[in-house]
């Protein structure tokens, strides 16, 4: 017995020794804590880039007539301030919230699919640097509101072709972090089930319930499937 313990503490250590660490520990995150911290300040920057855009629209309006930028570049503004505030700042905020708290709240060790959710927020950094570069294509930045509706969206340069498909990058990687969080709590919840089932059987075989609750656990668990899988290994 203390020869198994010793070489569980063996690769414990080893595991330990070969994680990875500085620039490593961040981009081949799989620890929900470290991505959903990626996750906020991703966010938090959008944010930031956002509000510097509201700002340049507050100065415009701070009196009648042209201030600060013409009537093109002020639609620019409108546009990518809706845009980057909701599909850069808030819908990412969300997920790494909900990265960083879900598992903590359910009793999880982490996220469901890991990979997948360094890979959700990957997606981000493309998509971002897309939206942002939008201002330096040829047109300028996609001016047609941030719903954009047609007709207005035909009328635009390569700028639009960019932000809609930065926008499908960054609703890729809010739904598929939201499939990860669902999939996690409902993994949990066969766990949190199955363990129930087993005490019961435990409490049955010992016979300390109370024969109400012995039938009643006895009807349980010949409907339930003790040893079904958990929800994730089902799903992969």
């Amino acid at each position: 017995m203390s020869a198994v313990l010793d070489h569980h503490d063996h690769a414990h250590d080893d595991h330990a020794h070969h994680a990875p660490t500085g620039w490593r520990r961040w981009v081949f995150a799989t620890n929900h804590k470290d991505i959903g911290t990626l996750y906020l300040l991703f966010s938090f920057f959008m944010l930031m880039f956002g509000g510097v855009l509201a700002l340049m629209i507050r100065a415009e309006l701070f009196q009648p007539g042209l201030q600060l930028v013409n009537p093109e570049l002020f639609n620019q503004l409108t546009t990518m301030h809706g845009l980057v505030m909701v599909f850069g700042a808030i819908m990412p905020a969300f997920v790494g919230f909900a990265n960083w708290m879900i598992p903590l709240q359910i009793g999880a060790s982490d996220m469901a699919f890991a990979r997948m959710n360094n890979f959700s927020f990957w997606l981000l950094i493309p998509a971002g640097l897309m939206i942002v570069g939008s201002f330096f294509m040829p047109g300028g930045a996609p001016a047609a509101g941030w719903t954009l509706y047609a007709p207005l969206t035909l009328q635009m340069g390569p700028s639009m072709d960019a932000g809609i498909f930065a926008l499908h990058i960054l609703g890729a990687s809010s739904i598929m972090g939201s499939i990860n969080i669902i999939v996690t709590i409902l993994n949990m919840r066969a766990r949190h089930d199955a363990d129930e089932d087993a005490h019961v059987l435990l409490d049955l075989a010992d016979h300390r319930l109370p024969a109400d609750r012995r039938d009643a656990g006895a009807g349980r668990c010949h409907h339930h499937d003790a040893d079904r899988p958990p929800l994730r290994h089902q799903l992969l």
